[in-house]
C-alpha cells in the first residue's frame, strides 16, 4: 500500500508538473509582449483578456490546482524518500545521482518562495489583498512591471530565481517522462536534450524581459 501510494504521488506530481511546464510558454509569450514599443498596449490587451475571459478564469482555477498538487506531492514524496532512508549512506555514490536530481527539493523551495513573492506583487494586488503602489491601478500590470523591473535588486532577484527554475526544470521534465513510463532507450537522449534546451529557453526568455526594461526602457 505504501509503495502504491508513493507511485501514485509521483505520477500526480509528474502530471501536474508537465501541465505547469506548458503554462510557462504561455506566460513567457505574454511577458515578451512587454518588449514591444507600443506603450504597453499589446501586453495590456493580453493581460486584460487573461483576466476577464470566462474560459481563462476556469483555467486559472486548474492552474492553481496544478501548483498545489505539484508542491504538495513534491513535499510528500521528498519526505517519504527521506523517511525510507533516515541515515545517510557511509559511502555515497554521487555518480548515480545527477546534480539536478540531488537538489530538486532545494530548487523547488526557491521557486516556491519566488512564486509567493510573484503573487504578492501581481495577483494579490489584482484581487485586492494587497494595495497597489501609489499612482498605479490594481489591474495596470504594465506600469507595475516597469516599476519593479526598473529596480536593479528586483531584476537581479527575478533573474536568479529563473535560473533556479531552469535548473529545476532540467531534471523535472526527464523525471516526469520516466515516472509516467514514457521513457525508452531509443528516444530518451532526445528527451534529455529537449528538456535541457527548454529549461535554458525558459530561464533566458524570462530573464530577457527585466534586462531589457532595466537597460533600455
Amino acid at each position: 500500500m505504501l509503495l502504491y501510494s508513493s507511485i501514485t504521488k509521483k505520477v500526480l506530481m509528474a502530471l501536474a508538473g508537465l501541465f505547469l511546464v506548458t503554462f510557462l510558454c504561455v506566460h513567457l509569450g505574454i511577458n515578451l509582449m512587454l518588449l514591444r514599443d507600443d506603450g504597453g498596449r499589446t501586453f495590456s490587451a493580453a493581460a486584460t483578456f487573461m483576466g476577464t475571459n470566462p474560459l481563462i478564469k476556469v483555467f486559472e482555477i486548474v492552474l492553481f490546482a496544478g501548483f498545489l498538487l505539484h508542491i504538495l506531492f513534491g513535499v510528500l514524496v521528498s519526505f517519504q524518500n527521506r523517511a525510507a532512508r533516515p541515515s545517510p549512506y557511509v559511502c555515497s555514490n554521487n555518480s548515480d545521482t545527477s546534480f539536478f536530481s540531488k537538489y530538486m527539493f532545494h530548487t523547488g523551495i526557491i521557486v516556491f518562495l519566488f512564486l509567493v513573492l510573484h503573487f504578492i506583487d501581481f495577483y494579490f494586488i489584482k484581487i485586492g489583498l494587497v494595495a497597489p503602489p501609489p499612482g498605479i491601478e490594481s489591474h495596470d500590470f504594465y506600469h507595475r512591471t516597469l516599476l519593479l523591473f526598473s529596480t536593479p535588486w528586483y531584476s537581479l532577484l527575478y533573474i536568479v530565481c529563473f535560473i533556479f527554475l531552469g535548473i529545476h526544470l532540467n531534471h523535472a521534465i526527464q523525471s516526469a517522462i520516466q515516472t509516467l513510463g514514457w521513457n525508452h532507450s531509443k528516444y530518451m537522449g532526445a528527451v534529455k536534450f529537449i528538456g535541457s534546451a527548454y529549461s535554458v529557453f525558459i530561464a533566458a526568455g524570462f530573464s530577457l524581459v527585466p534586462l531589457c526594461i532595466l537597460f533600455f526602457k
